[in-house]
Order: C-alpha cells, then sequence, then structure tokens
C-alpha cells in the first residue's frame, strides 16, 4: 500500500469502470499535476478489494531503480521480470513517454488480457502516431491540477488549516493555484518557487527535448504574451505585431507552432468561440485558459488578483474538468463569456462576474445590464447563468445567479 495518498474521487470514479478491462488507459495532463498520485490511488483501492500484490506491476520510469530503461526492449524485459504464470495482471506505467517505442509493447500486453495503465505528461502520447499504434484501443482519461474543492478536501486529509472563511481560503487558492505538491511549502513565496521550477520542466522536457525550439527568445516572448493574457480574446495579428515593434525576426508559422507546443505541453488550453447567429465555431477568435492560476503568479512580480479574469479561468477548469464541451459564444457584437454543453446533450449559457455590485447605485446598474444583455439577445430556451462571487444573489429575467465557491464545492449546479 502508498501511505499519505490523497484519492481524488472526481478521476478515479471515471477510471474504475475500466480497472479490469483490456482497454489501456491513459492519464494525462501537465507535469505534477497529480497522475502518479491518481495511479498511485488505484493500486491502493485495489488492494483494499483483494487483489494480492504479486498481481499488480507497477513501473515508474522517473524512479530510481528505472530511469535507465529507455527503449522497448528494456521496458518488456522489466514487466517480465515480475510475471511469474499465466494469470491476470494489473500493468501500471509511469511517465511512459520517456521509453521510445513503448506503444508496441504495452499494446501487446493489452492484446494478452492485461488491464494496463499509463501516465504521460503531455499531449504527445495522443499523436496521430500513438493512435495508429494502439488502433483506438485506449482510453483517455485528462487529468487537472486540484480545483478548489479538492484543494480544501486535500488540506483536511492532511491536516493542514482551514479557514473558516471560504472566500479568504478562496483567494490563497488563486495565488497558491492547485498543483498538490505546492501544498507541502509553507507560504505563497515557496509555492510559486516550485510551480516557477514545474514550467522549467516542462519547457526542458516536454518542449526543447522533443521538439527543436529554433528561436528561443522568441518562444519564451510568445509564452509570456499568452500567459499574461489569459481570459482574454487572443488575437494573433496583436501578439506577431508586438513582436516585431520589439525586434524580433520571425515567421509567422514559426510562431503558430510555439503555441501549439505551449499547448500541447499542456501549459494552456484553448477555448473557441461559437457563433450563436451563425451556428459556426469561429477558430480565429479563441481565448486561452491558464492549466492552473499560479503559473501566471509565479512568472509575474505583481500578485495582484484581478478577479475577474481569474474567477473566468477557474470557472473554465471547472466545467471541462466535470467533463463540459465548453465554447465562447458570441452573440452579434456582445459576447457570453460560456456555452456549455453536458454528457447529456444539455445546453447553458453562462456569464462570469467577480460581482454584480458596483460602489454605487448607478455602477450596479452598469454592471448588471452588462452581465445580463448578452442574454436578451439569445433565442434558444436553454438555462442561463451569471457565476460570481456575490454573497446576495441577484434572480431577475430567468437567470439564475450562482455564488461561485457554493458551485465549486459542490453546493450549487448548473
Amino acid at each position: 500500500m502508498f501511505r499519505n495518498i490523497f484519492p481524488r474521487e472526481k478521476y478515479i470514479s471515471r477510471i474504475r469502470p475500466f480497472f479490469d478491462s483490456d482497454i489501456i488507459k491513459i492519464i494525462t495532463g501537465i507535469r505534477r499535476c497529480g497522475k502518479s498520485c491518481i495511479m498511485k490511488a488505484i493500486i491502493n483501492e485495489l488492494y483494499a478489494n483483494g487483489v494480492d500484490e504479486s498481481r499488480v506491476i507497477y513501473i515508474p520510469l522517473d524512479r530510481r531503480g528505472f530511469k535507465y530503461i529507455g527503449t522497448a526492449e528494456q521496458l518488456e524485459e522489466k514487466i517480465e521480470s515480475f510475471i511469474t504464470d499465466d494469470g491476470f495482471y494489473y500493468l501500471f506505467i509511469d511517465e511512459v513517454q520517456n521509453v521510445q517505442g513503448f506503444e508496441s509493447v504495452v499494446q501487446a500486453y493489452a492484446e494478452e488480457g492485461y488491464s494496463v495503465f499509463l501516465t504521460g505528461s503531455n499531449s504527445y502520447l495522443l499523436s496521430d502516431d500513438i493512435s495508429t499504434k494502439l488502433t483506438g484501443r485506449y482510453l483517455n482519461f485528462e487529468t487537472y491540477t486540484l480545483d478548489f474543492n479538492e484543494y480544501i478536501q486535500m488540506k483536511e486529509f492532511f491536516k493542514l488549516n482551514v479557514n473558516d472563511n471560504l472566500s479568504e481560503e478562496f483567494k490563497e487558492f488563486i495565488l497558491n493555484g492547485g498543483f498538490p505538491k505546492s501544498l507541502e511549502f509553507p507560504d505563497v513565496d515557496s509555492r510559486q518557487v516550485y510551480t516557477r521550477g514545474i514550467i522549467s520542466e516542462i519547457f526542458d522536457k516536454d518542449i526543447r527535448k522533443r521538439k527543436r525550439i529554433s528561436n528561443v527568445a522568441v518562444f519564451e516572448r510568445v509564452q509570456s504574451f499568452i500567459l499574461n493574457n489569459y481570459s482574454k480574446t487572443f488575437s494573433f495579428a496583436n501578439l506577431t505585431g508586438c513582436l516585431r515593434k520589439e525586434g524580433f525576426v520571425f515567421k509567422d508559422s514559426t510562431v503558430r507552432g510555439y503555441i501549439e507546443d505551449i499547448k500541447k505541453a499542456k501549459i494552456i488550453y484553448e477555448c473557441n468561440r461559437f457563433d450563436l447567429k451563425s451556428k459556426r465555431s469561429i477558430r480565429r477568435e479563441q481565448k486561452y485558459y491558464l492549466a492552473d492560476l499560479s503559473i501566471y503568479f509565479s512568472t509575474n512580480i505583481d500578485n495582484n488578483l484581478s478577479f475577474g479574469p481569474s474567477l473566468e479561468n477557474i470557472v473554465y477548469l471547472y466545467l471541462v474538468s466535470n467533463g463540459y464541451q465548453v465554447s465562447v459564444g458570441r452573440i452579434g457584437n456582445l459576447e457570453c463569456d460560456f456555452i456549455v454543453r453536458d454528457k447529456n446533450q444539455r445546453y447553458a449559457y453562462i456569464q462570469v462576474a467577480y460581482s454584480l455590485y458596483g460602489e454605487s447605485d448607478e455602477a450596479t446598474k452598469k454592471l448588471k445590464e452588462r452581465e445580463y444583455r448578452p442574454f436578451r439577445n439569445i433565442k434558444e430556451g436553454y438555462p442561463r447563468y451569471i457565476i460570481s462571487l456575490d454573497e446576495y444573489r441577484d434572480q431577475q429575467e430567468g437567470v439564475y445567479h450562482i455564488n461561485a465557491i457554493d458551485l465549486f464545492m459542490g453546493k450549487e449546479r448548473i
């Protein structure tokens, strides 16, 4: 049994139906988001359910005693060293992308009926190449950093102090982020040092080693531009215009490639815009959201909270991590923050605002008009929501007003 493993039921519950299946289970996500711990929690659950330890093969490729494994032949030889008979085995391989040509090995064991679990740090695992080699016999389970509810639960699990005022905890959560290991560190500064290390590790292991960066200065400036404009409508022309004004020389295709590299490393997620009039997706007006807000705060000297973009980013991560398909909505010249569809094909429209209440009656009136106005131009009768940090609800025009913290803690639902 692995000790002190916080079981992230949000993800384990999705994988549980496939514990004994020969379909390959791939757990992906940004580095250090907790994939290895999810794998260990599954192993703990198998042991708790009576599975003998001899039937579980665990190969952590980034740990001492396993780091030398870099080829398919070495991987197969290591796996075979654990097998004593022709019975059923659970095979867990952590950080499998470290092995060149691993696909043929895991495919073979899956075809023999083994239950195979893999973790990987980036979407290179889901490239066209692996899709061909695994011939569709795999399921991808995307994993994210801790959401606010998990953040509170994990603090309680490790007997860390939790402020009775969840609004104060939420402010800390924005700065601290949801990388699980960061909870081991005592203050914001040390947590941000840890997060900067993660970004450096991603650049070295997931980007530089896997794709040659021809112009590091341009790459770093592209990354900085996107990280500093999270939750905002992205303009490729604005980005390239800024770069050229700063004296950089490059091809547009190079910059587009760097954006794809940052996406594949799962530092950011792309959310495309959907035009409600034409019923078409518009790729040129997308937004980018950070995999974790601590990425922004750890790479900037300014820790002043900008609650609007921060809350929008957290709502986006909440939605996608709970299985919603998410788009940014456009209605003429107006924008609806999110159009969402759940697994039952039910739609909803969402506006995100820090608050609907200003410093004066006039300011409050303007804030409410800004948030309610897009809904008035939507003809479809799907539910409409405003998500804010307000304690008091403003229910009008058939719009549901939800407190964000209540939503994140499971007290409200969309």
